[in-house]
């Protein structure tokens, strides 16, 4: 007794035809024409893929003043990306090199121009962005160290303050003036 397959192989409907849209598709359903089909794994896996970030990040941009160490060359400023509980991402510029995956990172957070704030990172991802003429590395931050307590709360203190930033446009705002 042979059973028949209720699955409905869409391959070949789908590499044969276009995508139809309006009149086109009216009028070619009508002749008897075949609809055009989606694929909603390509489409789940789009959704997926967007949303694979499990953590909130905050995105900074010369939010503070960020330097890593890199070996022969010294301190390199880069510019913070953004920062999550995880890792933070930074860009630096071409000329300043990339760094490679499972490198680690010496980085400091200057608070002002003597006070820093130093953690090591690991390097996850790096890609270069000619358009913005950097290389974006991704890092996770390399935990039971000295500073990981203090990294936590760093972390915490910049989603808190990031969330409730205003852009000074020169306005001059005065209270409790003659009392």
């Amino acid at each position: 007794m042979s059973r028949t397959s209720n699955v409905i192989d869409i391959s070949k409907r789908r590499s044969a035809k276009g995508k139809a849209t309006g009149q086109s598709l009216e009028r070619g359903l009508e002749r008897g024409a075949e609809a055009p089909v989606v694929d909603m794994t390509e489409r789940r896996q789009a959704i997926l893929s967007s949303e694979r970030r499990q953590v909130k990040r905050t995105i900074l941009s010369e939010f503070i003043g960020a330097f890593i160490l890199v070996p022969e060359k010294g301190l390199q400023k880069v510019s913070i990306y953004d920062i999550s509980d995880n890792g933070i991402a930074f860009d630096l510029d071409l000329g300043g090199g990339m760094m490679m995956e499972g490198e680690e990172i010496a980085m400091r957070v200057y608070l002002n121009q003597f006070t820093y704030f130093p953690f090591v990172v690991t390097i996850a991802n790096s890609r270069v962005l000619i358009e913005e003429g950097v290389s974006r590395h991704g890092c996770n931050f390399q935990r039971e160290t000295v500073n990981s307590e203090a990294l936590s709360h760093f972390v915490k203190f910049i989603e808190t303050v990031s969330a409730s930033l205003r852009t000074d446009h020169g306005d001059v705002m005065v209270s409790n003036v003659g009392r």
